[in-house]
């Protein structure tokens, strides 16, 4: 009888050893778990001016009529998103930039901005239904803050420097350039880098 009590009690030790090393896997995998889905910022490409530098300054006709001040000291920040009609993610986001003008109206202006025939471009304006926005039409624009893939977006601050930057594709990107702005780093990846590495 005692026999049996100690093989019984060696299992249940062993048991419990096996539970508490399953537990510490479970705590790793869900650490790894939560990197994986660790909120995904705009992907910044390493090209034109960089995050803390001075934008380029432009003053520029809107397909409107009004004349856009793009890099210079102003009230408030501006988002300026680049597009093309023919980009089916921009058509997407553009539900999204609307919501985004109305929640951020306070802090944000947002600014359209392409290249290309102007008709073309008017008419999509139009059928889209952008009028509340600045839409700019400037190759040079384009070229001065090298946006080679859309939909890129620059959120310049007060101060005319560029905060944060890069290829959105979906609302969450969006904000990222915002979060990025209010915690005061380049991009969310840089501060998730940044608390990582405090830990």
């Amino acid at each position: 009888m005692t026999e049996l009590l100690a093989v019984a009690v060696g299992v249940l030790g062993v048991l419990v050893l096996g539970l508490i090393a399953a537990v510490f896997a479970l705590a790793r995998q869900v650490g790894i778990l939560y990197e994986r889905v660790a909120p995904v910022g705009a992907l910044t490409m390493d090209a034109g001016p960089k995050v803390g530098d001075a934008a380029p300054t432009f003053e520029l006709q809107a397909l409107g009529g009004e004349r856009v001040e793009i890099g210079r000291p102003a009230a408030v920040s501006t988002l300026l998103f680049f597009l093309s009609p023919t980009c089916p993610v921009c058509k997407k986001l553009l539900p999204i930039l609307r919501s985004t003008a109305r929640s951020e109206q306070r802090w944000l202006r947002i600014v359209l901005a392409s290249d290309g025939e102007p008709e073309a471009q008017r008419r999509f304006r139009a059928s889209a239904r952008l009028e509340e926005f600045p839409y700019l039409l400037s190759t040079e624009l384009g070229l001065a803050f090298k946006v080679s893939r859309l939909p890129h977006a620059v959120l310049i601050d007060e101060q005319g420097r560029v905060r944060s930057k890069g290829l959105v594709n979906s609302r969450e990107q969006i904000e990222s350039l915002f979060n990025a702005k209010e915690l005061g780093v380049g991009t969310v990846q840089e501060y998730l880098g940044i608390q990582q590495g405090q830990t």
